[in-house]
C-alpha cells in the first residue's frame, strides 16, 4: 500500500497538468528522495525507505522529515524554500494536494534555479575557480559560526557513532565483502583511535556543532549570485551533529574525488584563513576518508535498491572505496618556503603547489599578507596604511608566520610558507620551524626580470598583496643575499614553476630515502 501511495504521489507530481505547464515535468531520483521540476518550481519527496540511518517508512515521519528540512535549510538557502505541501486522499480516492483528507504523503515546495548552478555541474562544465572556492568556504565559515554547539558525548565519541553508521550501511549491500570491509572498519578504528585525544579536545571547546552533514557539491548552488548550502540532513540529528572540520570534509572530498585537488586545498585554506581552526587541520584526511566511506556504502545500497544500471552504480561505489583507502596514505610532514619580491608570483606558485604536498587535501598556506590582514581585523582584500608594514610589525608577522608552521609541523601536517623573505632573520626564523622538530625543510627564491615584476605588480587587481609599483622599487634596491634557498625562474606560468618544485622535491625525498636505506644495518 504504501508503495502504491508512493507511486500514484509521484504520478501526480509528474503530469504537467497538475502544475499548470505545457512542458513536462523532470524527474530526479537519489537513495532516499524523488524530485520533480515543474516550471518555476521545484517538489521534492521523501522516499518511504528504513535504512540504518533514516526512517521515512510512514507519511507522518515524511511529513516531519519536510517541516525540519525547511525549517533548517531556509537559515543556509534563503528564498529557495518555500514551504511544506500536503498530498491527502480525498472521499473517493483521489489525491489532491494541501486537502482535508487522509495524509497520504508531504513534499518540499521550492523555487527552482538554474540547474546549471549547482556545483557539481558546473565542476562538471569546468566553471569553478578559486574566487567561487573562496566564496563558498567563507560561506561555511558563517553557518559554522552560527551553528549551534551541542555537547552530547565526547569528540572521539561522536565519530565513533559515524563509523558504527557507516559499518551499519555497509552492512545493508553485496557489493562489499564481509573481510573486505572488516579490513577497512579496522583502518577506520585504528585512526580513530589515534586521534582520540585532540577530537576530545575540540568537542570540549565547542567545535562539535549542529552542522549541514551533507555538504558535497550537489548540495550548494549560485543562487541570486551567492553561494547557497541547501538540502542539509534533517532526518537524523546524529548524522548532522559533528565536528565543523567533519562537515567542510565532505566538499573537500568531492572536489579531491573530482580531480581538483588544488580546489580543495584552496577551500580548504580559506576556510581555516577565516575560522582559526588550525589544530584540527591534521584531522582532515582522517575526515575526508570517513566521507568517502559514507559515498561508498549509500552509493552501493543503491544496488540493493534494484537500479537499472547496477554495473556502473558498483564501479562508483567501488571508486569511492578505493579513494577512502588512498586518502589514509601517511605522508610525513615537511616545510616549503616560497620567497622572492613583489610581482615574482608567490602566492600562486603557493596555491599551485600545496594540493601536492603532504596528505589530502594537501599543505597548509601560511601567507604573510593573510596574518598581517588577520592581526589588523580585516578582510584579506582591504587595503593596510604604509605603517602596517613597519619593521617592528613585519617582525611580528614573521614569528606568527613560524609559530604557525611549528604548531601545524609538530602536529603532522605540513607547510607552504609564502612572504618577501628579503631578510636573513626571516629566512632564519622559518628554517628554524623545521630544524627544531627534525623535519625536511625547501627554500625556493623566485626571481625574474625586474621589467616582468614591475609589469606584474601595476596589473594586479584584487588579492591580499598591498604591494605597489613603489614597493617594489624600493625591495630591487635592497640587496638580498642568498647563499641556500633554491633559485627558480619565475618568469614563466605558475604551473610550469610549481611542476619544477614537485620533480625536486620528489626527487630529495627518495634520494633521502635511499641515503637511509644505505644506513640500514647489513648495508
Amino acid at each position: 500500500m504504501i508503495v502504491d501511495d508512493q507511486r500514484a504521489a509521484a504520478s501526480l507530481l509528474m503530469a504537467p497538468a497538475f502544475h499548470r505547464i505545457a512542458e513536462p515535468v523532470e524527474a530526479i531520483e537519489t537513495h532516499i528522495s524523488r524530485v520533480f521540476l515543474a516550471g518555476d518550481r521545484v517538489f521534492k519527496m521523501k522516499r518511504a525507505v528504513k535504512l540504518p540511518y533514516v526512517d521515512f517508512s510512514t507519511p507522518i515521519l515524511r511529513l516531519a522529515a519536510c517541516e525540519k528540512e525547511v525549517e533548517l535549510n531556509s537559515n543556509t538557502a534563503p528564498g529557495l524554500y518555500v514551504g511544506v505541501r500536503l498530498i491527502t486522499r480525498e472521499p473517493g480516492g483521489k489525491l489532491v494536494l494541501d486537502g482535508t483528507g487522509e495524509l497520504v504523503d508531504a513534499v518540499i515546495e521550492m523555487v527552482r534555479f538554474d540547474q546549471s548552478k549547482l556545483l557539481d555541474r558546473m565542476a562538471v562544465a569546468g566553471d569553478l575557480t578559486p574566487s567561487l572556492m573562496t566564496a563558498v568556504a567563507r560561506r561555511i565559515v558563517q553557518f559554522h559560526r552560527g551553528a549551534p554547539v551541542l555537547h552530547s558525548g565526547s569528540g572521539s565519541a561522536n565519530m565513533a557513532g559515524v563509523l558504527d553508521i557507516n559499518e551499519a550501511g555497509f552492512a545493508t549491500s553485496h557489493v562489499f565483502g564481509e573481510a573486505e570491509v572488516d579490513d577497512f572498519s579496522g583502518v577506520f578504528r585504528t585512526a580513530l583511535a589515534r586521534h582520540s585525544e585532540l577530537l576530545d579536545q575540540r568537542e570540549a571547546a565547542g567545535k562539535v556543532r549542529r552542522c549541514h552533514g551533507d555538504l558535497h557539491l550537489r548540495n550548494i548552488c549560485l543562487f541570486d549570485g551567492e553561494p547557497r548550502l541547501f538540502d542539509c540532513i534533517e532526518f537524523n540529528d546524529k548524522i548532522a551533529t559533528v565536528d565543523v572540520l567533519y562537515d567542510l570534509a565532505f566538499l573537500l572530498m568531492d572536489l579531491w574525488y573530482r580531480g581538483f585537488a588544488e580546489l580543495a586545498n584552496l577551500a580548504m585554506n580559506r576556510y581555516l584563513d577565516e575560522a582559526d581552526d588550525e589544530d584540527g587541520f591534521v584531522l582532515l584526511p582522517f575526515f575526508m576518508a570517513v566521507r568517502a566511506a559514507v559515498r561508498a556504502h549509500v552509493t552501493a545500497t543503491q544496488v540493493e535498491e534494484g537500479s537499472t544500471d547496477s554495473k556502473k552504480i558498483v564501479a562508483k561505489a567501488r571508486s569511492y572505496f578505493e579513494v577512502a583507502r588512498a586518502l589514509f596514505q601517511e605522508k610525513p610532514p615537511r616545510l616549503i618556503a616560497i620567497g622572492g619580491l613583489s610581482g615574482a608570483g608567490k602566492t600562486t606558485v603557493a596555491e599551485a603547489l600545496a594540493a601536492h604536498v603532504g596528505a589530502p587535501p594537501g599543505a597548509r598556506i601560511v601567507e604573510s599578507d593573510r596574518i598581517r590582514k588577520s592581526m589588523h581585523g580585516v578582510p584579506a582584500e582591504t587595503r593596510l596604511p604604509d605603517q602596517a608594514y613597519r619593521p617592528e610589525m613585519s617582525d611580528k608577522v614573521y614569528s606568527e608566520m613560524a609559530w604557525r608552521a611549528g604548531l601545524i609541523l609538530s602536529e603532522g601536517g605540513s607547510v607552504v610558507a609564502d612572504a618577501v623573505f628579503d631578510r636573513p632573520a626571516d629566512r632564519e626564523r622559518i628554517e628554524k620551524a623545521a630544524r627544531d622538530r627534525g623535519l625536511p625543510f625547501a627554500g625556493f627564491w623566485l626571481e625574474a626580470d625586474p621589467v616582468i615584476l614591475w609589469q606584474r605588480v601595476g596589473e594586479r587587481r584584487g588579492g591580499s598583496s598591498d604591494a605597489t609599483v613603489d614597493v617594489l622599487s624600493r625591495h630591487l634596491q635592497r640587496t638580498t643575499t642568498q647563499l641556500a634557498w633554491r633559485g627558480v625562474d619565475a618568469g614563466r606560468m605558475p604551473a610550469d614553476i610549481a611542476a619544477e618544485l614537485i620533480r625536486f622535491l620528489e626527487a630529495a625525498v627518495s634520494e633521502r630515502g635511499a641515503r637511509d636505506d644505505e644506513d640500514l644495518p647489513g648495508k
